[in-house]
């Protein structure tokens, strides 16, 4: 039989059930357009994080105590990082051309009647060339100028939470009663890797934290930069030695941990890969309950037009010609759920991206993979149907009742 026929003939018997055959094409609806959305939001948080990550400093380089678990709880190495590390660093490395430590304390910061939770930084220059950081309006402080000066460098979210916009420059913030005078701000960054604001920040030398603040002389982390993108496992090595020099450090095990930002990103990718494979597998029931759908009403179609069969081969159709009938009419009702539930599926990406301000990230290649598996699931749940109504006998179909 023609195969325009037969696509005719499939065509009519759907329209005679427009409900069954809604229901059924609903199933493929959901199922394709719950995959497309779920794929285009693990795709958009992976790039988003990615970004984020990047804008950081693709050639940073973090050093920290090392930590070990010990019976389920987590220690940290006994070796503290000192300032003379950093200076050791700074000398010694040929890989690194910024190094700078990170010194923090919590609490509040006041300016008048206006005061904000933020955390108390203390870096050396080298941070903002190291964090992707620029000048916007005033000076940095100067690492041998201003040792242990009560000055501080301001993020736009401090300047309008505390200043309410206006500029601060020369203006006081007062931290711990301690007062910081503001002699610059910095130029707008946006949300960080984990999803901090990288605006809300308050930068201070280093030695005015640790002498003021905090009275210590460890280092929680610092922070380098290595000379460029194919320098990283280098300048981690050379950092590694230069620190096991400095202690005479003969044990197996590192005393700190030294990773690159490079390594932060492939940590983050991966997770959010998995992530996004578990919600594409969440989605992707949703098209098996489809299929599911078509099969059943398929099973209903050929048990309710019997005699019909009987009939068409009684005058001459053929097993094949039956089998391909029913079959066309599955991948008809699969085909139209698949386009239908793509559109579905980007406009709701586009909603839920412009509504809830979510990263989405509609995925070219989730597009053709869905429509490829909607004409894989009319073929795989319609075969099943198609073939038992291609071999039914012609006499027996015809008594049907």
């Amino acid at each position: 039989m023609n195969p325009f026929t037969l696509v005719k003939i499939a065509i009519r018997a759907l329209l005679r059930n427009r409900m069954r055959t809604f229901l059924s094409v609903l199933g493929i609806v959901i199922g394709v357009a719950a995959v497309i959305t779920m794929v285009a939001m693990g795709e958009g948080s992976k790039q988003s994080i990615k970004e984020q990550m990047t804008a950081m400093g693709t050639n940073a380089i973090t050093i920290m105590p090392n930590q070990s678990r010990r019976g389920g709880v987590q220690s940290e190495s006994t070796e503290m990082l000192e300032e003379e590390d950093v200076i050791a660093i700074r000398e010694k490395a040929t890989y690194i051309n910024g190094v700078s430590p990170m010194v923090s304390v919590g609490g509040q910061a006041i300016v008048g009647n206006n005061n904000s939770p933020t955390t108390l930084s203390g870096i050396s220059a080298d941070y903002l060339k190291i964090r992707n950081y620029e000048i916007e309006d005033g000076v940095m402080f100067d690492d041998e100028a201003d040792r242990m000066a009560k000055v501080c460098v301001v993020g736009q979210a401090v300047v309008r939470n505390l200043f309410g916009g206006e500029n601060p420059i020369g203006k006081t913030i007062r931290y711990k009663n301690i007062p910081l005078k503001v002699i610059g701000t910095l130029k707008a960054k946006g949300s960080g890797d984990f999803g901090q604001d990288q605006d809300d920040v308050i930068f201070t030398p280093y030695q005015t934290v640790m002498r003021r603040f905090s009275s210590t002389t460890s280092i929680r982390q610092i922070y380098a930069n290595s000379i460029g993108e194919g320098y990283a496992a280098k300048a981690t090595e050379e950092i590694m030695n230069i620190l096991k020099e400095r202690r005479s450090w003969t044990k197996p095990t590192d005393p700190f941990r030294v990773f690159t930002q490079e390594e932060m990103i492939q940590t983050v990718t991966s997770t959010s890969d998995m992530l996004s494979l578990v919600l594409t597998a969440i989605a992707g029931i949703s098209l098996l309950v489809g299929g599911i759908g078509i099969m059943n009403i398929m099973y209903v179609s050929v048990t309710e037009r019997t005699k019909e069969i009987g009939l068409r081969m009684a005058i001459g159709a053929r097993g094949k010609d039956i089998l391909l009938q029913f079959l066309i009419e599955s991948i008809l009702i699969s085909l139209l759920g698949g386009s239908i539930g793509i559109g579905i599926g980007i406009a709701a990406s586009e909603i839920i991206k412009s509504v809830m301000n979510w990263p989405m990230s509609i995925s070219i290649t989730s597009v053709f993979v869905s429509f490829g598996v909607c004409c894989a699931t009319g073929v795989f749940f319609g075969w099943y149907p198609a073939r038992k109504a291609s071999r039914l006998d012609p006499i027996e179909a015809l008594r049907f009742e």
